[in-house]
């Protein structure tokens, strides 16, 4: 990975369940939704992240780029909108805005 690149690897983005239980199929039109990845490798420059970390990125600004047969999504860090990290201290939330 090169400068400020980070590589995820995107989340099940077929069916939902609502809140309340109700299933949203793939297919259907929703607004502009963000997606949750996992950070599989970063770039040298990357400063905000982790290999492991969970983050937030709208999926109509994305790469996506195929290896050994998985599919992966290439990120600057700057198109990252939150990042959920195991490592945060005990009381605070997680995410970063």
């Amino acid at each position: 990975m090169l400068h400020d690149r980070v590589l995820v690897s995107a989340e099940n983005a077929g069916e939902r369940t609502s809140s309340k239980g109700i299933l949203i199929p793939a297919t259907a039109a929703v607004g502009r939704r963000l997606a949750w990845a996992r950070v599989v490798a970063l770039g040298q420059h990357v400063r905000q992240v982790e290999v492991g970390d969970r983050v937030l990125y709208d999926p109509e600004d994305r790469a996506e780029v195929e290896l050994h047969g998985e599919g992966y999504v290439l990120l600057r860090e700057r198109d990252l909108h939150a990042v959920a990290a195991p490592r945060v201290d005990d009381g605070q939330t997680g995410l970063y805005l």
